[in-house]
């Protein structure tokens, strides 16, 4: 098996679409959800934009432990040292599992009360907290998965990662159906069965996916269930390079969980339309997010190969293709928003209402491409604590503007809404001065 990774743009798309398209389908599912729900009530809509947001912040936790993990064995790919692939792999499951265990611990104990300080509504409280002390109970799953991809990702073998997010949208999609509504002689749940059928789906997609591994002979060519055993060493060094992403990620969708939290004191509509909006997020930029990945691999696996000198070469490739693709997503998000819209089955005044944020978003997707590939060029260096203060800054500016537009202010959401492209920006500058500095090189890992 090739590990070592070449810089051409055959290569990039071959490592950055099969992630798109793993990251695309998980938020399939999210809007799949969001359509069943929508169709029951505007209520159900609007909660799940609090409640979604709320599990993101502890999915990007673990996404940040497995960014971290992706460029330590990305580095041991690219110096050909396979046998500490699975090692490594291993104390992140240790990890993982740590993780989810105080992620359900602090849902089930801590956030109903940050519920009933921040929420307005005594109906909207009572439907998170319920909702959420389910769908916690699908983070083990979640997390494991996300090593999983890791993996794939870091030996190049990211094509794998389509079957088992297909298998997720499958069950996802079967079980929404059949929970929310109470089909094929399984009880109607409601809302609470879209957090049941998200369960169902993380880990049928995690069992599929090892199966695959396993049937593929690709565990041992990386000897990944040779050395099971604790190595405090190994998780050290995966905590080293993690910890700050895990503060970084978890900072950012705290962020806009604060967002959500202010959007809510506007109403009900306001609140739902920010949650179809997240879901455009979501799905649309699943791309910047798959070139981010593919950079973060690629620049530390050529590190490994000895070649800084052609860092800056390859970041510039993936963020020419990372920017074909988005703004090509721009334009059909303006050219179709009210059909995209339209899924949701709510009124023309709430369509007409979303509209303009839509507008607002397709800019932001442009301008989060860009940046999320040279942040993530700073993670493939082995620098995640740089990030960390970059990421800091940037969520200072975001909240001081959306705290000052939609609760001093009191503007439209639309407005409220702009925050995001001061958001990618604010991220961008520094990333890109970094690399540029070539401060970065000599870093070991």
């Amino acid at each position: 098996m090739q590990l070592q990774v070449e810089i051409s743009n055959k290569q990039i798309l071959r490592i950055a679409l099969p992630i798109a398209v793993s990251i695309l389908v998980p938020n399939i599912n999210f809007i799949t959800n969001n359509i069943f729900l929508g169709h029951l009530s505007e209520q159900a809509l609007a909660v799940a934009g609090i409640t979604g947001v709320y599990y993101l912040v502890f999915g990007v936790m673990g996404f940040g432990l497995s960014s971290g993990l992706q460029s330590v064995m990305s580095r041991r790919a690219g110096e050909n040292r396979h046998e500490e692939i699975g090692l490594l792999f291993f104390q992140a499951v240790r990890i993982s599992i740590a993780f989810s265990i105080t992620g359900i611990l602090v849902t089930n104990f801590i956030a109903p009360f940050i519920f009933k300080a921040a929420l307005h509504n005594e109906d909207d409280i009572k439907m998170a907290t319920d909702f959420l002390r389910i769908r916690i109970w699908g983070l083990p799953f979640l997390y494991i998965y996300q090593m999983r991809n890791s993996l794939l990702i870091s030996i190049n073998q990211s094509k794998y990662l389509i079957v088992g997010t297909l298998a997720e949208t499958l069950a996802n999609v079967f079980f929404d159906y059949a929970l929310i509504f109470g089909h094929f002689g399984l009880p109607a749940l409601g809302f609470n069965g879209a957090a049941v059928a998200s369960i169902i789906a993380e880990f049928t997609g995690l069992i599929t996916i090892f199966s695959v591994i396993h049937f593929k002979g690709i565990g041992k060519n990386i000897h990944l269930f040779k050395n099971k055993k604790l190595n405090n060493d190994s998780i050290r060094l995966i905590l080293h390079q993690s910890a700050p992403i895990v503060v970084q990620f978890a900072l950012s969708v705290g962020s806009w969980e604060f967002f959500y939290i202010l959007i809510e004191h506007h109403g009900m509509q306001p609140l739902a339309i920010s949650n179809i909006m997240r879901n455009m997020f979501g799905i649309f930029g699943c791309f910047a997010w798959s070139f981010g990945a593919a950079c973060n691999s690629m620049v530390s696996n050529i590190i490994g190969q000895k070649l800084e000198h052609r860092v800056k070469e390859l970041i510039v490739k993936i963020t020419n293709l990372g920017l074909m693709f988005s703004v090509s997503i721009a334009m059909l998000i303006n050219l179709f928003t009210r059909p995209f819209l339209s899924l949701y089955g709510q009124s023309e005044s709430f369509i007409q209402a979303a509209i303009p944020v839509a507008r607002i978003i397709s800019l932001a997707l442009i301008l989060q491409s860009v940046s999320a590939i040279w942040l993530n060029a700073v993670v493939g260096t082995g620098n995640s604590r740089r990030n960390l203060v970059t990421e800091i800054i940037a969520i200072i500016l975001y909240c001081f503007y959306v705290y000052t537009m939609l609760e001093y202010l009191n503007l439209p959401i639309t407005i409220g809404w702009m925050s995001e492209w001061i958001y990618w920006i604010a991220l961008f500058i520094p990333s890109y001065w970094y690399i540029q500095s070539n401060k970065w090189m000599g870093k070991k890992i």
